[in-house]
């Protein structure tokens, strides 16, 4: 898998999503710490108006900077969208009230959401050959799962000996260091798209995913990533503390088993897809993740003691392997649909149309889950996962369909 860091554009791309995630690791912890200064007692009310900015940001910035930016070279919308990152997150340690942290956060999820999806259209460019994308793409999904073991771990460490305002300055470093490897990266001869009207190039990606039924499927696979992801995401540490009665490192230990799942996947993810499609990989993940949701929900009603705990870490796991088996190869789909001309649109497309399935699911396993229990926020999200995997089932069928229809006068 390795072997795809030789090629020295690529890895200076590799080093670039590294350093930017740690940053925006680093960022997560420092603003939970600031909105508490700020705030005191009403900072988990800050932070979740600051998340869904964030992802009102993915999903309503992503297709229009895209749009604007259709015809401008790659290079200098990916260094240009670091620097405003770096800027943003500058500014962050002098904010005093709290509707400055949702302005700078609305700002700097928008650089993010213009960053995002121009660099994953690049790296098809920059590594034409299917095997070595395929690599490239475990490699990144490794590389959003360790930081989310390994930022935290940073941070604890950093706030021995600095203050929580100082975190912001490794956020800074990140996002600088990310421009900076872009600046020396040779970027690849990408033929600029003809000229055309605002609203076509901001509808286009959407158009692809309506047009190809594997993008379809695809938009159903979103919806059942984010049911389960939310359900980890959102309710883990109520589950563990507040139904469990678990100390707080259970719940870390609990998310590391869903990393951890996701990492072996990913890992065990390029050889798989020497030998079986992507599309079937994908939905395998996609109809196996609400039946582990529903067995998640079984243990959470009907276990005790050890034994629910013991099955919830192995359940957790699964999860986290059956959601890196839709995410890992999810990129591959993209570009079989998709042209140099079209692919950044395309991108932005699934970066926009996934965050809106976090944006309604998100909040139904909170809400749900405060009401009816845990056991019951997951039964909800496995119906809507299921909904998901029975629309990625249906047109996955229809692209076989397409794929085994003759052409006309045949």
């Amino acid at each position: 898998m390795l072997a795809v860091l030789r090629n020295p554009a690529y890895a200076k791309l590799f080093a670039a999503q590294v350093v930017a995630l740690l940053g925006t690791g680093l960022l997560t912890v420092a603003l939970g710490l600031l909105a508490f200064e700020i705030a005191g007692g009403d900072a988990g009310v800050v932070m979740g108006v600051a998340m869904t900015i964030k992802m009102v940001a993915y999903v309503v910035i992503s297709p229009i900077a895209t749009a604007l930016t259709a015809r401008l070279p790659r290079k200098p919308v990916l260094i240009g969208a670091d620097l405003i990152r770096a800027g943003v997150a500058v500014s962050l340690p002098f904010v005093g009230e709290a509707w400055q942290i949702y302005v700078l956060i609305f700002l700097l999820q928008s650089a993010s959401a213009t960053f995002t999806p121009a660099f994953q259209a690049v790296i098809p460019s920059v590594l034409p050959d299917e095997r070595d994308y395929t690599r490239a793409l475990s490699l990144s999904r490794l590389a959003y799962d360790l930081e989310s073991l390994v930022s935290p771990m940073l941070a604890a460490a950093l706030l021995t000996v600095l203050t929580f305002h100082n975190l912001f300055v490794g956020t800074v470093a990140g996002f600088l260091a990310s421009a900076l490897l872009v600046v020396a990266t040779r970027f690849p001869r990408i033929e600029t798209p003809p000229p055309a009207p605002f609203f076509d190039r901001l509808t286009r990606g959407v158009r692809a995913f309506w047009a190809q039924p594997e993008l379809r499927g695809l938009m159903g696979l979103n919806l059942v990533v984010a049911s389960t992801t939310a359900m980890v995401i959102v309710n883990t540490v109520v589950l563990v503390q507040g139904e469990l009665g678990r100390p707080q490192t259970d719940a870390a230990l609990l998310l590391a088993a869903y990393g951890g799942g996701s990492m072996l996947v990913a890992l065990g993810m390029p050889r798989l897809l020497d030998t079986l499609p992507d599309r079937r990989v994908m939905i395998a993940g996609g109809v196996v993740l609400p039946a582990i949701l529903l067995a998640a929900a079984g243990a959470i009603a009907w276990l005790d003691g050890a034994a629910r705990w013991a099955a919830l870490l192995a359940l957790w796991a699964m999860l986290g392997a059956a959601t890196s088996a839709i995410l890992t190869p999810s990129a591959r789909l993209l570009r079989r649909n998709s042209t140099e001309r079209d692919r950044p649109a395309v991108f932005a497309a699934q970066f926009s149309l996934s965050h809106a399935c976090f944006l309604v699911t998100y909040p139904l396993a909170g809400v749900i889950g405060a009401a009816i229990g845990m056991a019951g926020a997951a039964l909800v999200l496995v119906g809507v996962g299921a909904v998901g995997a029975a629309a990625a089932v249906r047109f996955g069928r229809a692209r076989a369909n397409t794929a085994r229809r003759p052409p006309r006068g045949a």
